[in-house]
C-alpha cells in the first residue's frame, strides 16, 4: 500500500550513485532520464546521486538574469536554466552535488516536507562535523553562523523529484562573487572548510549517503559507478 503521510514510511531500496565530477549536461541528462522512467514504471526504485561539477551557473525555471553580474553572452562559465525552483547558483568542485529521484508517493506528498527533509539531511550532517546548521525562516537552505552552505532547489513532477541539494565543503568561493547567490544579497555564502580545515568531500560524501537513509527510511545500494 502507498502510504497516505499517516502512515509509517515503508522501507524501500535505493540506488546510490558515487560520482566524481561530472558535467552539469550529462547529470541532467540522466536526472531528465531517471524521472522519465519512472513516470512510465512508478515502483522503480528511488535513486541518489552524488556528484561534483565542474564551474557552472544555473537558473531556475523563474530566475531573473538581474541576479548575474556578467554578461551572459560573455559568461566565464557555462550557464544553464533548468527547470528546478530557485535563482541562480553556482556549482564547483569541492561542492557535494545531490540529486535525489525519488517517488513522494511512497513517502509523503508533499513538497514542503520534502524541502524540509533535505535540509534535515544537511543539518544532520553538519552536526556530525560539530557544525549548529540553522534555517532562516522564510528561506531554503541551510546556514551556520550566518553563512550559507547549503542551497536546495527542486523539480517535481507526478511527485517524482528531481534536482536536489548542494553542500559547501571545501570548494573555492570566488565564483559566487558574480552572482547575486540564490538572490539572497545580504547574507554571505560559506564552506564547511571555514569551520572544520581539511575536510574533505570523499568524507562528507559518506555522511551525506547514511544521513540520507536514516532519514528517508531507505535502504542504499551502490551502484557501478559511471563513466
Amino acid at each position: 500500500m502507498i502510504p497516505d503521510g499517516s502512515e509509517e514510511i515503508a522501507t524501500r531500496c535505493c540506488q546510490l550513485w558515487q560520482l566524481g565530477e561530472v558535467p552539469y549536461g550529462q547529470a541532467w541528462q540522466w536526472q531528465q532520464e531517471l524521472v522519465a522512467r519512472r513516470r512510465e514504471t512508478p515502483e522503480l526504485e528511488d535513486v541518489l546521486m552524488l556528484l561534483e561539477h565542474p564551474p557552472v551557473y544555473t537558473l531556475g525555471r523563474g530566475a531573473t538574469a538581474d541576479f548575474l553580474k556578467f554578461d551572459r553572452d560573455r559568461a566565464p562559465w557555462e550557464v544553464y536554466r533548468v527547470e528546478r525552483g530557485g535563482e541562480v547558483t553556482y556549482h564547483c568542485p569541492g561542492q557535494l552535488v545531490g540529486y535525489p529521484i525519488v517517488n513522494l508517493c511512497y513517502y509523503k506528498r508533499d513538497l514542503h516536507w520534502y524541502l524540509r527533509q533535505l535540509e534535515r539531511v544537511v543539518i544532520e550532517t553538519l552536526a556530525v562535523y560539530g557544525l549548529n546548521g540553522e534555517r532562516i525562516p522564510g528561506l531554503t537552505g541551510v546556514w551556520v553562523e550566518g553563512h550559507k552552505v547549503a542551497a536546495i532547489g527542486i523539480k517535481v513532477s507526478r511527485w517524482i523529484t528531481m534536482h536536489g541539494f548542494s553542500l559547501n565543503v571545501n570548494p573555492d568561493l570566488q565564483g559566487f562573487r558574480r552572482i547575486v547567490p540564490c538572490g539572497i544579497s545580504d547574507r554571505p555564502v560559506g564552506a564547511i572548510a571555514q569551520f572544520c580545515p581539511g575536510i574533505s568531500v570523499s568524507q562528507v560524501r559518506a555522511t551525506v549517503a547514511d544521513i540520507f537513509a536514516r532519514v528517508f527510511q531507505v535502504q542504499l545500494y551502490e551502484k557501478i559507478e559511471k563513466t
